[in-house]
């Protein structure tokens, strides 16, 4: 691969910092400064779509909105009044270009040193979106956006003479280099969460607020003791990307159903659905089979494939045998249904499914 070097995006982002004595005010400004070499006008990465959160100081403690100039720069500056207050916005990523970007390098620095600690009254951070921390390699495919969060806040849990006794000035810079991607790129991995909830999840669109996410497994679980399965959903900025559903083979039920693999099991849900489309299964025109006149997802055959190694073939019942069949796999307090469209799990208590290409929920 030719690599053009001078294909480079430096995202600059410096923060400057106020504090006053004891409970005063944080004054702080963000700059995000770009430049660009470019030997083509394909190679476009920029800023765009600034949101601030909701809960960030509002009114006269935001002195300067943040604001985009010159497609490269962002600029901002608020006060923060007392412990707890913060201030928080997200910024888009944009890769406009033809050419794919990775990032190069991520140097962070405060007062011109590189950061080992922060003060202890100052919680600072840059993230995607969703939380996970920027990494070397990762990828900037063009044509996709992906969504940095900026987020000052002063902090709550330190004690008095945690503050310092004069005015302090720092200077916080973050420095983001985007270049030409190499076969070394990688995929960001968003979060994942964790739902039992009987609320409906659709991809495409935020996990509604009605909606308990967790963290792990195991705090999903932990809220319905008697369900051995629960919803799990990739998050990228703050968006469903991508159903499942996880389930577990406990030693106790492998003991009682000769067959049966203990481990935890991943199926994923379809997520192929257009709106738009001439079949009568709604799906693109890329998964229609037309030999058996319907849809078959891409995930259905390792679908099928983890609920027979979960289960083994002697708990399962190929229900319409050929290419386009469905797996229904059953012992004595779980069930598994796989098809090319909808998955369900049951236990004594609930039933979650996935269906709709990727519309999910539970039913208690």
């Amino acid at each position: 691969m030719i690599i053009y070097k001078d294909n480079i995006k430096i995202l600059l982002i410096i923060l400057i910092l106020g504090l006053g004595i004891g409970y005063a005010y944080i004054n702080s400004d963000l700059n995000i400064n770009g430049t660009a070499q470019v030997n083509s006008a394909n190679w476009d990465i920029h800023w765009a779509n600034i949101q601030v959160a909701s809960g960030s100081v509002s009114g006269t403690n935001v002195v300067t909105a943040p604001t985009i100039s010159n497609s490269t720069t962002v600029n901002y500056s608020v006060i923060l009044d007392t412990p707890g207050d913060y201030y928080e916005f997200t910024v888009d990523a944009v890769n406009a270009g033809s050419i794919d970007a990775m990032i190069d390098t991520i140097d962070s620095k405060l007062n011109g040193a590189t950061i080992t600690a922060l003060p202890t009254y100052l919680k600072y951070s840059i993230t995607y979106a969703d939380g996970v921390a920027l990494e070397s390699n990762h990828q900037l495919l063009h044509n996709t956006i992906e969504t940095y969060k900026i987020r000052i806040e002063y902090r709550t849990d330190i004690e008095l003479n945690q503050l310092p006794a004069t005015n302090q000035s720092l200077l916080l810079q973050f420095t983001v280099i985007y270049r030409q991607a190499t076969e070394d790129v990688i995929e960001v991995n968003h979060l994942l969460k964790y739902t039992i909830s009987s609320v409906e999840m659709n991809i495409g669109q935020p996990i509604p607020s009605a909606v308990t996410a967790y963290n792990t497994a195991t705090e999903a679980l932990a809220a319905l003791p008697n369900s051995p399965f629960y919803l799990k959903h990739a998050i990228r900025n703050g968006i469903v990307t991508e159903s499942y559903i996880e389930f577990i083979v406990t030693p106790e039920m492998a003991s009682a159903n000769p067959g049966m693999t203990v481990g935890i099991y991943t199926i994923r849900g379809l997520d192929i659905l257009d709106d738009n489309s001439p079949r009568m299964d709604f799906c693109k025109d890329e998964y229609y089979n037309q030999a058996i006149g319907g849809c078959l997802s891409t995930y259905y055959a390792s679908n099928k494939a983890t609920v027979l190694t979960a289960f083994g073939s002697g708990n399962c019942i190929d229900t319409s045998p050929g290419t386009f069949s469905d797996i229904d796999c059953h012992v004595s307090g779980l069930s598994v249904m796989v098809s090319s469209r909808n998955i369900s799990i049951g236990s004594v208590d609930c039933e979650c499914g996935i269906s709709g290409f990727g519309s999910s929920a539970c039913e208690y």
